[in-house]
C-alpha cells in the first residue's frame, strides 16, 4: 500500500525545488514567477528503511524492494483559489485526490526570489492556503446540506449521521476552524471521510530554511511550530536548496556533505517519518532468497489485513502468519535460528502486525 502527499503552498516557496530533489527528477518546472508549475506533477519514491538492508544480507536476498510513497506537487494557490482564482478549481481537485497535504512555508529572507505577497511571512501564507481550504469545504457542505437533510426527514439512517456530521463540521468552518478539529467516534470516521472536506486531511507544515538554518530552524521555522502544533498539524524543518544539491550527489558523498552541514540525514527521511505517522502507518517485512521487501500498512491492522496488501487471495484464503520480531531475526541471523530459538511465533486472525515484524503467509486459495 502506498500514499499520495500533495506539495502545496503559495507561488515561489520551494515546493518544485523541494518536489525535484525529493524525486530526482526535474519534471516539475521550477521558475521564479507564479503559476509556473501548471499540471500536477508525480514522483514515486522509495522510503528509505535502513532495516531492509539488514534483512536482505542476512537473508541473501537477491533483490531488495522498499515501501513506495508518491508527492504531488501541485500548481500554486492565491488568494481566491476557492472562487476559481489563479489555478483555483483545479488546485483544489487535485488536492481532493491526495491522502495528506504537505504546505511548503517560505521561511528565508532572499532579495532575489519575488514573493506573491512583496513580504516573507510563512504564518500569513499558512492561513492564506487553510482560508482557501476551508472555503472551498463550506461552499460544498452548505450546497449538500439541504439534500441530506431531505433524505434524513425520509429515516435514511446514514443521512442522519451525514447531517449530524456536516453541522459539527460547518460550525468549526464558520469559526475559521479546519474540519481536521471535527470530534467524531471510531464509528463515525468512515462516514466523515465520506464528505471529502480538503481540511480533514492530515496536515504537514514544510518549513523551507535557508542553508544555515537547515539544522536548528530559524525563528521564522519556531513561529510554523506553535502554528502547526496548535492546528493539530505536522511540521519538519527542510532546506529544499540542500535537498536539491544532495540529489545530485552520488549516494558515497552525501553523508559527508551532510556531516558538513551539521545533519545527520537527508530531509526526505524526516519528512516520511512525519507523514507516516501524520497517516498512522507503519512497515512489515518478507525475506527470501528471491526479495527481502517492505510493505505499508496502518498501525492495528491485524494478520489477513497485512497479507492482503500484497494479494487480495492471501487476505481471503488466509490461514496464519509465521512472525518474527525484526530484532529477534537480526540478532539470531535470520528465520532458521529464530525458528530454532523459539521465535518464530504463528499467530492467526487476530494479531495486530507490529512495525518491523517480518512474516510468512500460509493461505489457502
Amino acid at each position: 500500500m502506498g500514499f499520495k502527499m500533495g506539495i502545496v503552498g503559495l507561488p515561489n516557496v520551494g515546493k518544485s525545488t523541494l518536489f525535484n530533489a525529493l524525486t530526482r527528477t526535474a519534471a516539475a518546472q521550477a521558475a521564479n514567477f507564479p503559476f509556473c508549475t501548471i499540471e500536477p506533477n508525480v514522483g514515486e519514491v522509495a522510503v528509505p528503511d535502513a532495516r531492509l538492508d539488514k534483512l536482505a544480507a542476512i537473508g541473501k536476498s537477491a533483490n531488495v524492494i522498499p515501501a513506495r510513497m508518491s508527492f504531488v506537487d501541485i500548481a500554486g494557490l492565491v488568494k481566491g483559489a476557492s472562487q476559481g482564482e489563479g489555478l483555483g478549481n483545479q488546485f483544489l481537485a487535485n488536492i481532493r485526490e491526495c491522502d495528506a497535504i504537505a504546505y511548503v512555508l517560505r521561511c528565508f529572507e532572499d532579495s532575489n526570489i519575488l514573493h506573491v505577497a512583496n513580504k516573507v511571512d510563512p504564518l500569513a501564507d499558512a492561513e492564506v492556503v487553510e482560508t482557501e481550504l476551508m472555503l472551498a469545504d463550506l461552499e460544498s457542505l452548505e450546497k449538500r446540506l439541504p439534500g441530506v437533510e431531505k433524505k434524513a426527514k425520509q429515516g435514511d439512517k446514514e443521512a442522519k449521521l451525514n447531517v449530524e456530521l456536516i453541522n459539527r463540521a460547518l460550525v468549526l468552518l464558520r469559526e475559521g476552524k479546519s474540519a481536521r478539529h471535527v470530534e467524531r467516534s471510531a464509528e463515525e470516521e468512515k462516514a466523515f471521510e465520506g464528505l471529502q472536506l480538503l481540511t480533514s486531511k492530515p496536515a504537514l507544515y514544510v518549513c523551507n530554511v535557508d542553508e544555515a538554518s537547515a539544522a536548528t530552524g530559524n525563528t521564522m521555522s519556531k513561529q510554523v511550530e506553535d502554528y502547526a502544533h496548535a492546528h493539530n498539524a505536522g511540521v519538519v524543518v527542510i532546506s529544499a536548496e540542500i535537498e536539491s544539491q544532495l540529489a545530485q550527489l552520488p549516494d558515497a558523498e552525501q553523508a559527508e556533505y551532510l556531516e558538513t552541514l551539521g545533519l545527520h540525514e537527508p530531509g526526505l527521511n524526516r519528512l516520511i517519518r512525519e507523514a507516516y505517522d501524520l497517516l498512522g502507518l507503519q512497515t512489515y517485512f518478507t525475506v527470501g532468497p528471491k526479495e527481502a521487501r517492505a510493505w505499508t500498512i496502518h498501525k492495528g491492522d491485524k494478520a489477513p489485513q497485512a497479507a492482503g496488501v500484497i494479494h487480495t487471495d492471501f487476505e481471503r484464503g488466509f490461514i496464519r502468519a509465521q512472525t518474527i520480531a525484526y530484532d529477534d531475526f537480526v540478532s539470531l541471523g535470520g528465520e532458521v535460528a529464530a525458528r530454532e530459538a523459539g521465535r518464530a511465533r504463528d499467530e492467526g486472525k487476530e494479531y495486530v502486525v507490529k512495525d518491523g515484524d517480518v512474516m510468512l503467509f500460509k493461505f489457502n486459495t
